[in-house]
């Protein structure tokens, strides 16, 4: 019986053994063919997978193009700066990457985590900047745990570094990072997120040629996304160097002339069009752009009153005051209004209907010619040279003479000022023209608007003899290796809509102004070098009929701009200078001293600095002790 179990059993267990063994050899085969088939027919391929994970692509930014000055002084370069980023990828996990990072570096765990959020949707292994420029110390820290940081890198980077400080500011512009829009826009189409563009002025303008291409490098990296070695580079191409028409030095006299002053400086070379120095004040450091701007410097230069992120020099706009007399003896000599002797009498005021009009010297100034009118700024010749013109003709010369549209200077945003004409006040106001609005546009006043760029220009084409020229910034732009690019060109864009006679007569009363006794700028006159110019006080606000309040009086925001516009010498004119002052009262006392700095300097060269402080103090006394002028 035990016999007869132990077969029965035996019997049973063998052939499920044998099942057994058979499922276990076939999946032996199974295994053995799958390795067959990955290591012998797919192997290269996965071997090719393999490398390609391990090796990367990293891009490589191009320095940005140099900006010279006219006589060849570097004005801005570039630094090394190294920037922060992470690699989410490679970061897993991240929140503990990002927590041990803030840990070493001290930067806060919540900016960190912004900066990453800020880019969620990105690609995974696409470096995410967590912060530009960090320093050396940081940067040591980095390297010290970098095997605590996986996915952390640091790269260095060209960085832009404008070398003299606050000047020229508007004119060159700076740099920010770029936009969402911007990155959406045609700005560049090489750029990507965390990039720097310009922003405003010459960067902005000239973003194309200064920026650059891009290169890169093919690397090898470890399981933490480390670089390993570098397998390959092709190198960047650096931007183009540009080299502007300003002077340095020039520019430097311009801007030491406005400390503590709200205003503008255009200095024009008048026989090509090329700016020699453009000042807008107050101005600012571009350097806090690059390195990262706090809120509270942000919002103290934007809520700044006098407006230091303004481009003055070519967007503000303010009435041109007297200095648009210029356009009314042009207008008033080519229409036959009035001629060389025609004079009128000036006792102070004219009646226009039911109203008085007066002239700024309120005893009057006699009886005036067209030269004796430009070099004392007789309001009521140029009332009576208005009512004749009337408002339409006058617009027509005003606009001629190139007021009333942008230059063309190629900053972004231009102001075009405002030529007014009856149509243009019916549409706008929706009131017709009254002819005594007239004899406020004839001296410069009510409606008009004008930008000091395009009274710059202005003066230049005076100076010369009448061409209307288009104003240039950049001089030539050149590669890297030195190889130009283009050169500026004159660009005449018009002339001035008065024949040779009478543009004598008008340079005649310029010169008048400065060089006669009882000129308006006679003070502001240069010992040995004959300047001719005009100078402009242009009302902040409107004064009611029989209502009269002393200058003194009001607040100092309410006060009168001050303009002056000249050029020298007077024969052959090598610049041409318009300034304005804002609240600076008269032009006489506030801007005619800043023009006649900027042309010595320019024509005789810089003197001792006592000498010429003596000298401007001098002037600006000397004249602010005379009647008020316009």
């Amino acid at each position: 019986m035990d016999q007869y179990l132990d077969t029965t059993d035996a019997d049973w267990f063998k052939p499920r053994l044998m099942g057994v063994m058979v499922v276990i050899s076939a999946a032996f085969v199974v295994l053995i063919v799958r390795l067959l088939y990955l290591q012998v027919i797919e192997g290269a391929e996965y071997q090719r997978l393999s490398a390609i994970n391990s090796i990367r692509l990293q891009s490589v930014d191009a320095p940005r193009g140099l900006i010279y000055d006219r006589n060849g002084r570097l004005l801005v370069d570039n630094r090394p700066a190294f920037d922060l980023s992470i690699i989410p990828k490679d970061a897993k996990p991240v929140g503990q990457t990002l927590t041990m990072l803030s840990r070493h570096t001290r930067i806060p765990l919540v900016e960190l985590e912004g900066q990453l959020a800020k880019y969620r949707g990105r690609a995974s292994y696409k470096p995410v900047p967590l912060k530009s420029d960090i320093g050396r110390d940081l940067l040591a820290a980095v390297e010290v745990h970098r095997f605590e940081l996986p996915g952390i890198r640091v790269d260095v980077r060209p960085r832009r570094n404008y070398l003299v400080e606050r000047s020229a500011t508007h004119a060159l512009g700076y740099l920010g990072e770029i936009s969402e829009d911007e990155l959406a826009s045609d700005v560049c189409e090489d750029c990507r997120g965390g990039d720097y563009v310009g922003k405003t002025g010459l960067e902005r303008a000239l973003e194309g040629h200064m920026r650059g291409k891009r290169g890169g490098r093919q690397v090898e990296v470890n399981a933490a996304g480390q670089v390993v070695r570098v397998l390959k580079t092709v190198d960047a191409l650096p931007g183009k160097n540009i080299f502007l028409t300003i002077d340095a030095e020039l520019q430097a006299v311009a801007e030491a002339q406005l400390v503590g002053k709200a205003g503008a400086v255009v200095a024009v070379d008048p026989t090509n069009g090329e700016i020699l120095c453009m000042a807008s004040s107050p101005t600012f450091d571009q350097n806090i752009f690059i390195t990262g701007v706090s809120r509270e410097a942000w919002q103290q230069l934007s809520s700044d009153p006098y407006r230091p992120f303004e481009n003055k020099a070519v967007q503000a706009e303010y009435p041109p005051a007297s200095t648009y007399k210029i356009i009314t003896a042009i207008a008033g000599l080519e229409e036959g209004v009035i001629d060389e002797n025609t004079t009128y009498d000036c006792p102070g005021h004219l009646r226009f209907g039911n109203r008085t009009f007066r002239c700024w010297r309120r005893a009057g100034h006699g009886t005036v010619d067209v030269n004796k009118a430009l070099a004392e700024s007789c309001d009521v010749f140029f009332y009576h040279v208005g009512t004749e013109l009337g408002i339409d003709r006058l617009a027509w010369y005003a606009k001629a003479c190139g007021l009333g549209s942008p230059t063309g200077v190629g900053l972004y945003p231009e102001g075009r000022g405002l030529v007014p004409t009856a149509a243009w006040k019916k549409k706008r106001v929706g009131v017709s023209w009254q002819r005594g609005e007239t004899l406020s546009v004839a001296i410069g006043q009510g409606y008009n608007l004008t930008t000091p760029i395009q009274l710059a220009m202005l003066t230049a084409a005076v100076a010369n003899g009448g061409d209307r020229l288009q104003p240039s910034l950049v001089k030539s732009i050149k590669t890297a290796e030195g190889h130009l690019v283009t050169q500026a060109q004159r660009k005449l864009v018009g002339h001035l809509p008065v024949n040779p006679t009478n543009l004598d007569l008008v340079k005649h009363g310029l010169w008048t102004v400065v060089n006669h006794t009882k000129g308006t700028a006679y003070k502001a006159r240069i010992e040995g070098l004959e300047m001719c110019g005009k100078t402009g006080t242009a009302q902040v606000i409107g004064r009611k009929p029989g209502v009269n309040i002393s200058e003194e009086d009001l607040a100092q925001h309410l006060k009168p701009h001050a303009w002056f516009v000249g050029y020298a010498p007077a024969i052959d004119p090598k610049i041409a200078v318009a300034v304005i002052v804002e609240n600076g009262e008269h032009g006489s006392s506030a801007a005619a001293p800043v023009v006649s700095a900027v042309i010595r300097h320019y024509l005789l060269g810089p003197v001792p600095e006592v000498e010429e402080g003596a000298g401007v103090v001098a002037a600006v006394d000397a004249a602010g002790a005379t009647e008020r002028s316009n």
